[in-house]
């Protein structure tokens, strides 16, 4: 006996073999991530390759002296000298020590002192004014004081970092927590959560956002603190490279101590953005 097909049966047929075609919204929604990631990743790239173009059009047809601007040729060339000789990668390893330890002990200093002054009026009425008049200070002007307390090692240039560092965090932290919606808190309460758990389990959980952007600047500051703490007393580090290259007009190698400081600087920024975007996943 012969079966017909009827055409309903026939669709059906062929919208099952359809079917692990389609990817699905998940599978759509990671491609379109994909892409906004790639087009994000070559507008960020379109900027600094033109500024390199102009840099080899500045030198190869000189635009600007040859002494006042080495080209990205010799930039390179001194960069694989440094490093051929062992210099380069121990004057980086030793400022990425100095900043991510400061900037550790800075944060960490910064976020408790936040809390205490984002969470007690008394706290914020006694400690705000006095720190804001400490935050004022420049930082070459911490040079001196932490020299003649703490000498010319590592204390010194560590706890420069660390200053650096402890401003951003704390002005962000205070300022998210004073405005923490007062319906989370009461819900927290209403569960019968003590001060620190309230902190830990609902305020706190409230303001990563504003956390990671303080511990962001925190981090360019940390870096900007570090070349001031290398500049004066130090024998390594980028920062002391930056000016023994000035006093030896070699200009090349302050180019290249310049763009090592932007290159790590932004790797490090972008491995808290890894952080961040794990962080709000979990509580955004």
């Amino acid at each position: 006996m012969s079966t017909s097909i009827v055409p309903s049966e026939r669709a059906a047929d062929r919208g099952a073999l359809a079917a692990p075609l389609d990817d699905g919204p998940r599978q759509r929604e990671a491609r379109a991530g994909r892409r906004r990631s790639a087009t994000r990743i070559a507008l960020g790239g379109a900027l600094p390759i033109l500024l390199i173009a102009l840099w080899y059009a500045a030198t190869a047809f000189d635009w600007v002296p040859a002494h006042k601007l080495p080209s990205p040729d010799a930039v390179i060339v001194a960069g694989i000298d440094l490093w051929e000789r062992g210099l380069l990668g121990m004057h980086i390893t030793i400022s990425v020590q100095r900043v991510l330890l400061g900037f550790a002990i800075g944060a960490a200093a910064g976020l408790v002192i936040g809390a205490i002054v984002g969470l007690s009026r008394f706290a914020d009425g006694v400690l705000a004014p006095t720190v804001g008049a400490v935050r004022a200070v420049p930082s070459l002007a911490w040079v001196p004081l932490l020299i003649l307390y703490l000498g010319f090692g590592e204390d010194s240039k560590v706890t420069l970092v660390a200053i650096g560092a402890l401003f951003p965090v704390y002005t962000t932290v205070a300022g998210a927590l004073r405005h923490v919606d007062p319906h989370l808190v009461e819900m927290g309460r209403a569960y019968g959560y003590t001060r620190s758990r309230l902190l830990l389990t609902v305020q706190l959980p409230a303001v990563i956002p504003a956390i990671i952007s303080g511990l962001r600047l925190a981090l360019a500051q940390a870096w900007l603190f570090l070349v001031a703490a290398e500049l004066v007393g130090s024998t390594m580090g980028l920062g002391f490279l930056l000016i023994e290259s000035q006093g030896n007009l070699r200009y090349d190698r302050l180019f290249l101590a310049i763009l090592a400081l932007g290159v790590i600087g932004k790797t490090t920024d972008a491995l808290i953005g890894i952080g961040e975007r794990a962080l709000l996943k979990r509580w955004g």
